[in-house]
C-alpha cells in the first residue's frame, strides 16, 4: 500500500507539465526606427510526460538556456514566418527566418517522439518539419482542428492563455508564401 506521500508523488510525476511564456510585439515597418505595438502574451504547458525530448528541445529554446559556440539561441526576436488563416501560425527558425532554418538541441535534426496527442483543435502547439525525423527549431500552433496531421507531427503543448494573441496573428494580413505584411516578433520567452 502506497503512502499519502509516496500517492502524491506519484500523482505528480503522471502529470508533469512545464509551462513557458511568449510575449508578441508588432514592428511597424514605416519608421526608421522601429516601433513595437504589444500584441499580448501566451502561456503555453508543454507536455513534458507524453514527449520529453520534444518538449526540452522547445523548453531550452524559450530560455535561452541552448548555447552555440557559446552564444545562447532561441526563440527571443523570431518572427512567426507563416501565418494560414484558419489554419496555423508558424514561427520558431531562428537560424534563416524563413522556414529553411533547422537546429535543435541534439545538434541537428531529432526523431519524431511520438504521435499519441492529436491535433484535435486549436490552441495546439506542434513541430512543424519537412517529413519524418526532421525536427528542429520550428514549431506552429493550430488554430482549428488539422487532423490530417495527425501521424506527421509531434503535439508537444497547448496555449493554456493567450488563444486571442494566437487569432490577433492568425488575422494578420499576408503576403506571398503565408509571410505576414507585418513582422510578428517574439519579445521575450521564458520558463515560468
Amino acid at each position: 500500500m502506497l503512502s499519502k506521500q509516496s500517492l502524491n508523488f506519484s500523482k505528480t510525476c503522471l502529470t508533469l507539465k512545464q509551462k513557458v511564456d511568449l510575449s508578441f510585439d508588432n514592428i511597424s515597418p514605416n519608421c526608421s526606427s522601429p516601433l513595437l505595438l504589444e500584441v499580448g502574451r501566451m502561456k503555453i504547458e508543454l507536455f513534458a510526460d507524453i514527449v520529453p525530448k520534444t518538449a526540452e528541445n522547445f523548453r531550452q529554446f524559450c530560455t535561452g538556456e541552448f548555447k552555440k559556440d557559446g552564444v545562447p539561441v532561441g526563440y527571443k526576436g523570431c518572427t512567426f514566418h507563416r501565418v494560414i488563416k484558419d489554419f496555423m501560425i508558424q514561427g520558431g527558425d531562428f537560424v534563416n527566418g524563413d522556414g529553411t532554418g533547422i537546429c535543435s538541441i541534439y545538434r541537428g535534426p531529432f526523431a519524431d517522439e511520438n504521435f499519441r496527442t492529436k491535433h484535435s483543435g486549436p490552441g495546439l502547439l506542434s513541430m512543424a518539419n519537412s517529413g519524418p525525423g526532421t525536427n528542429g527549431c520550428q514549431f506552429f500552433i493550430t488554430c482549428t482542428k488539422c487532423d490530417w496531421l495527425d501521424g506527421k507531427h509531434v503535439v508537444f503543448g497547448k496555449v493554456v492563455d493567450g488563444l486571442l494573441v494566437m487569432r490577433k496573428i492568425e488575422n494578420v494580413p499576408t503576403g506571398p508564401n503565408n509571410k505576414p505584411k507585418l513582422p510578428i516578433v517574439i519579445a521575450q520567452c521564458g520558463e515560468m
